[in-house]
């Protein structure tokens, strides 16, 4: 019973190296409406639109540049800088008796706009 006391042969071969063309590995091509899903309205994201950053809901494979991308695309706009938020989903208590309710998740853009820009989301 000689687990170790044959050796192998190993045969050397040329294996042909293919040469891959990374522009075309990289897809380019996505739905810039689809990556913003909807602007997120709320009292802290109004008062924030009064110094040019305003807040977007947004998919949750989206890139700081995807985002950059649609909002030049949508609205017209050039972004100076796009921040990103990642709220996970979780359980929380609700009410008298500890019950759970579940808080989904979103993730969030933060879109900093130059002086003079402005996005009409009204």
């Amino acid at each position: 019973m000689a687990l170790f006391g044959k050796k192998k042969e190993t045969k050397k071969s040329v294996e042909k190296k293919e040469v891959v063309d990374v522009s075309k590995a990289i897809p380019t091509d996505y739905n810039l409406s689809s990556v913003i899903v909807k602007p997120r309205l709320t009292e802290k994201s109004v008062g924030q639109s009064e110094q040019n950053v305003y807040t977007f809901v947004v998919k949750r494979d989206a890139t700081k540049f995807q985002v950059r991308d649609a909002v030049k695309a949508l609205y017209k706009v050039t972004p100076v800088k796009v921040n990103i938020v990642n709220k996970k989903p979780a359980e929380r208590m609700v009410g008298s008796r500890n019950r759970t309710k579940h808080v989904p998740g979103m993730k969030k853009a933060y879109v900093y706009l130059k002086k003079g820009d402005t996005i009409n989301l009204v």
